[in-house]
């Protein structure tokens, strides 16, 4: 199964894969890790480390490199050890940088990821909405992951997103660690903002 994940830069895209990688492997699945943002310098170094850490193999490709080939290497090196899941992350230079949504969309054309995930930071609300259609008009979006919500608890745009996008949010990323993140339960979260209890 192969997991794409989108998004600007600055929004958590990197650390939510690692979450994710992690929350896998808590289940014993196993994952490749592409580094298919070989666009910002550091990227692949980043995704590297959270590798290490996981002890997860990560695939990646020179700097300035065709990131749609990189996604590719990374599921043939999948299927060749077995692994189930690869999680593709990707270049989140500025948004409205059409290149770069062609390049996002070469990657859905040579791998049809399963789940393409959006992930926005909940402290921004419009601007992130706006930025979240944007790449709509582009590429496939299933769902999303909202970040930061440790630190605007009650963010509103949360709620915006769902209902605006018409997409499910999968999880929410309340912290740091690889632990922190939850998975997105609306009933609750609504009662979060009404003050009827919930996780705050």
């Amino acid at each position: 199964v192969v997991l794409m994940f989108l998004g600007p830069n600055g929004y958590g895209k990197t650390t939510t894969l690692a979450k994710m990688a992690f929350l896998f492997k808590s289940r014993g699945l196993s994952s490749v890790l592409a580094a298919a943002d070989t666009f910002r310098a550091g990227a692949r170094e980043q995704l590297e480390e959270h590798g290490k850490r996981l002890g997860l193999r990560v695939v990646g490709g020179r700097y300035g490199s065709d990131p749609a080939s990189v996604a590719y290497d990374a599921v043939q090196h999948a299927r060749a050890r077995g692994a189930p899941l690869v999680l593709i992350d990707t270049a989140g230079r500025m948004h409205t940088d059409r290149n770069l949504m062609e390049e996002l969309a070469k990657i859905q054309r040579v791998v049809e990821p399963r789940f393409s995930i959006f992930v926005f930071d909940a402290q921004l609300g419009n601007e992130a909405l706006e930025i979240a259609n944007y790449y709509g008009k582009y590429v496939k979006i299933d769902g999303m992951v909202a970040t930061k919500v440790d630190s605007y608890p009650k963010g509103g745009s949360i709620l915006t997103f769902l209902y605006m996008l018409r997409r499910p949010i999968y999880f929410m990323g309340v912290g740091q660690r690889y632990e922190d993140l939850v998975k997105f339960e609306k009933e609750e979260y609504l009662a979060q903002l009404l003050g009827l209890g919930g996780r705050a």
